[in-house]
């Protein structure tokens, strides 16, 4: 809904038509793009239960994937109350960096696009601090594998709409954590209460 309610601000002040179009064809393959990645739940679950025993977890993400990070180190801390960051990866070197290391996994959204090289150098980064990564990537990423731990392959899509997609996994690993280490979900310490009362 944000996203045509934007479309139809930016038609009334700049956005030009071919572009328009371009976006809400790619909002209306958005439903079935989801279900493919619906689809990869039990690898996602795999991969939670490898890094179900971690305390502390790093969420990066660049520009619209920026808050995907933030809603997977939330939903972390919230259902698996385990401590979670999440870190525009253009900042990961004032601060956050220094908190990496072999026990330290990372969930990096790395979507192929104009900010890639960038956020794959973060990447580096990590790995260079023996950091285990979980990548999610966008499906035409023959590179990624190779460099990380495990990754998680979405479908292609327009840049802005990528965190449609992104935020699924996240939150999957977040839920199939939580499971993993005895945690209700449904009532969350703490939060059951803060949501129903005023």
């Amino acid at each position: 809904m944000l996203t045509l309610l934007s479309m139809l601000m930016g038609r009334i002040r700049m956005l030009a038509l071919n572009r328009g179009l371009q976006l809400i064809r790619a909002l209306e393959a958005i439903p079935e793009q989801m279900e493919k990645v619906l689809a990869q739940n039990e690898r996602i679950k795999k991969i939670a239960l490898k890094y179900a025993s971690a305390e502390d977890f790093f969420f990066l993400g660049r520009l619209y994937n920026f808050p995907v990070a933030l809603e997977g180190a939330l939903k972390l801390k919230e259902i698996s109350y385990v401590h979670a960051e999440g870190y525009p990866a253009a900042e990961m070197k004032h601060g956050p960096i220094a908190m990496i290391d072999e026990k330290t996994p990372t969930v990096i959204i790395i979507p192929s696009g104009t900010l890639y090289e960038k956020t794959f150098s973060n990447l580096e980064e990590i790995k260079a601090r023996s950091g285990p990564v979980i990548a999610l990537a966008t499906e035409d990423n023959a590179r990624i594998a190779s460099k990380v731990e495990d990754v998680i392959f979405l479908p292609q899509t327009l840049e802005p709409l990528f965190p449609l997609l992104a935020v699924i996994p996240v939150q999957l690993l977040a839920y199939h954590i939580a499971v993993a280490r005895g945690c209700d979900v449904d009532k969350p310490r703490n939060l059951a209460k803060s949501v129903t009362v005023e």
